[in-house]
C-alpha cells in the first residue's frame, strides 16, 4: 500500500496552527485594549475627582493674588490679572482690543490688536499703536465704550505683605506655635502613659475604666464649659495660657484609644524579654514600646498640632482679655470681620495660616507610610 505523501498531511493556508495563532493575537489585542481602556477610565475619573477637590484651593490662591479692582469688575478672568495701560506723552492711557478693519488707513484686517486710546469719541476714537509708534495717531470708526479691554497675568504679591503687617503675623505665628507645641508635649506625655497602662497592665476594673474613658468622647464640650470656665476664673487663670495648656497633661480619650490599640499589636514577648534582663516597666516603655510606636506617635502629633492650630473656641474664651496672646485662628477671624470687603486679603491670610500644617503633613507622610507597612507585617 502506498504511503500518504507529505503534501497531503500539510494544513491549508486558512486552517490549523495559523488560525490558532491569529486567534491568539486577536485575543491578546482585545485584552490589551480592555486593559488600556480601564486604565484610562480610572485615571480620568481620578483626575476629575482630584480637580473637584483642588478647585476651591486653586480659587483661594487666585483670589489672594487679585486686586480689588479686578474683583469688582464683572467678567474678569478667574486668574489674577490686570488691564494694561500705556504711557503716552507723559499720560497713562487705557489699552483696548480694537478691530483693525475699522481703522482708517489700516491694511491689516485679520483681527483685533491692542491699541492705546488717545481720544475718546462716541462714534470714532483716536488710537496709537504701542508696537508701531512711527505710525502716529490714527482714527478708528468705533465707539470706545463697545470695546473690550485685554487682560494680562499680574499676581499681586503685595496682598501678603499687607496682611503680614496688618495683623502682626510673626507674633501670631509665635503664639500659635507655642500653644501647639506645649499642648503637644502634654498630650504625648499623658496619653502615652495612660495607653501603656491600659494595654500592658492587668488590674481590677481596667475594662470598665477604659469604657468610661472612651464614653467621654460622646460628651459635648459645651456641657462642661460653664463649670470649667468658672473654676479657671476662680483660680485666676483666665487671660493666660494655663487653661489651654494644663488640661493637655491629663490625656484625652481619642489619643489614648489610638495609642492603646497600637500598643496592643506589639507582642508581649518583647516586654517579657526586657524584664528578664532586669528592665522595669518604665524602662520597657522607654526602650521597647516607644521606639516601635513612632508611626502612631507621629500620627497623634500631626492630629493634635492641626487641632491646636485650628482651635478657635478655646483661645477665644480664655484669651479674649489678652490680645497679645491671641493665636492665628482668633486674630484671623477678627481680621476677616474688619476687612470683609477685601476678599483678596482674607484669602491671603488664610493661605498664610495653611502653610505650616501643610508642610507638617508633607514631612510626616513617610511616617504614615511606615505605620501602614508595620501594621501589615506579621510580627
Amino acid at each position: 500500500m502506498k504511503a500518504p505523501s507529505l503534501q497531503s498531511t500539510r494544513t491549508g493556508p486558512h486552517t490549523g496552527p495559523k488560525v490558532d495563532e491569529k486567534a491568539r493575537n486577536r485575543a491578546m489585542t482585545l485584552h490589551h485594549l480592555r486593559t488600556s481602556t480601564k486604565t484610562l477610565t480610572v485615571t480620568g475619573l481620578t483626575l476629575a475627582i482630584l480637580f473637584l477637590f483642588l478647585s476651591p484651593f486653586a480659587f483661594m490662591i487666585f483670589t489672594s493674588l487679585k486686586t480689588q479692582e479686578q474683583i469688582s469688575i464683572v467678567g474678569a478672568p478667574v486668574w489674577p490679572a490686570k488691564q494694561p495701560t500705556y504711557d503716552y506723552n507723559g499720560k497713562s492711557v487705557d489699552v483696548f482690543a480694537v478691530p483693525m478693519n475699522t481703522c482708517v488707513g489700516s491694511e491689516d484686517s485679520s483681527g483685533d490688536r491692542n491699541l492705546a486710546l488717545v481720544k475718546k469719541g462716541a462714534k470714532s476714537s483716536t488710537f496709537v499703536d504701542p508696537d508701531d509708534l512711527a505710525r502716529g495717531e490714527f482714527i478708528c470708526n468705533v465707539s470706545w465704550r463697545s470695546l473690550d479691554r485685554p487682560w494680562i497675568l499680574s499676581p499681586t504679591w503685595a496682598n501678603y505683605t499687607e496682611v503680614w503687617n496688618t495683623i502682626n503675623y510673626p507674633r501670631l505665628l509665635w503664639n500659635t506655635t507655642f500653644y501647639a507645641i506645649m499642648t503637644e508635649i502634654g498630650v504625648l506625655f499623658s496619653c502615652t502613659l495612660v495607653a501603656y497602662g491600659f494595654s500592658r497592665f492587668r488590674f481590677p476594673g481596667r475594662d470598665f475604666m477604659f469604657v468610661v474613658l472612651i464614653s467621654t468622647i460622646f460628651l459635648p464640650g459645651f456641657v462642661t464649659l460653664i463649670p470649667t470656665y468658672t473654676f479657671f476664673q476662680k483660680i485666676g487663670w483666665v487671660g493666660t495660657w494655663l487653661p489651654l495648656i494644663v488640661p493637655a497633661f491629663f490625656a484625652n480619650a481619642y489619643d489614648v484609644f489610638l495609642l492603646r490599640q497600637y500598643f496592643m499589636t506589639m507582642p508581649r514577648e518583647l516586654d517579657e524579654a526586657a524584664m528578664m534582663d532586669g528592665a522595669s516597666p518604665l524602662r520597657v516603655l522607654l526602650s521597647v514600646i516607644i521606639p516601635q510606636a513612632y508611626p502612631a506617635l507621629m500620627a497623634v502629633t500631626v492630629f493634635h498640632i492641626v487641632y491646636a492650630w485650628n482651635d478657635y473656641f478655646g483661645p477665644l474664651i480664655y484669651l479674649s482679655t489678652n490680645r497679645d496672646a491671641w493665636p492665628i485662628s482668633v486674630a484671623l477671624s477678627m481680621f476677616n470681620g474688619i476687612y470683609g470687603q477685601k476678599p483678596q486679603l482674607i484669602q491671603a491670610g488664610s493661605l498664610m495660616t495653611l502653610i505650616a500644617p501643610l508642610l507638617l503633613f508633607v514631612v510626616a507622610q513617610k511616617f504614615f507610610i511606615q505605620g501602614i507597612v508595620i501594621t501589615g507585617v506579621e510580627k
